[in-house]
């Protein structure tokens, strides 16, 4: 095999990967940009929904969320002793994104109480810390509980 048909696929989608997927831009690809997408719709529809809906809604975050640590389990390479161990499994971290990314657009929209400035600081501060999370994994600084 010629090194130039080597092909390295980063198993951890970027930050603008996981940004565009919350708005359903370019996420069926990857499973976790899937979920992304997803976990958006569900917090969107969670939004708006009844009290009796949420415990529905939550469950199939809770399903969606365990998904993205499955394939985190079984697709990144063990990570060495001496990482430092991340508070969040990926799931929780892609499910926040996706919960704020709901919340900014929302508020955009006016459908939301929220200030329209602190919902869009949120979105992308924890976009910029899953941009820091994907770094530390990939250079083996960093692991993900549970995790390989």
């Amino acid at each position: 095999m010629h090194l130039e048909s080597v092909v390295l696929i980063e198993p951890l989608p970027t930050k603008s990967e996981l940004l565009h997927a919350c708005r359903g831009i370019a996420y069926d690809h990857h499973p976790i940009l899937l979920a992304a997408h997803t976990l958006t719709l569900l917090h969107e529809r969670r939004l708006g929904a009844e009290p009796s809906e949420t415990l529905e809604i939550d469950d199939e975050r809770a399903r969606r969320v365990r998904a993205v640590d499955s394939w985190t389990t079984e697709t990144l390479p063990p990570a060495h002793g001496a990482a430092y161990v991340h508070t969040e499994t990926l799931g929780a971290v892609v499910d926040r994104v996706a919960r704020y990314t709901a919340v900014a657009y929302a508020a955009l929209t006016g459908l939301r109480g929220t200030d329209l400035g602190d919902a869009w600081e949120q979105l992308a501060e924890l976009a910029i810390g899953y941009e820091d999370l994907v770094t530390e994994v990939h250079t083996g600084r960093r692991r993900l509980p549970g995790g390989p």
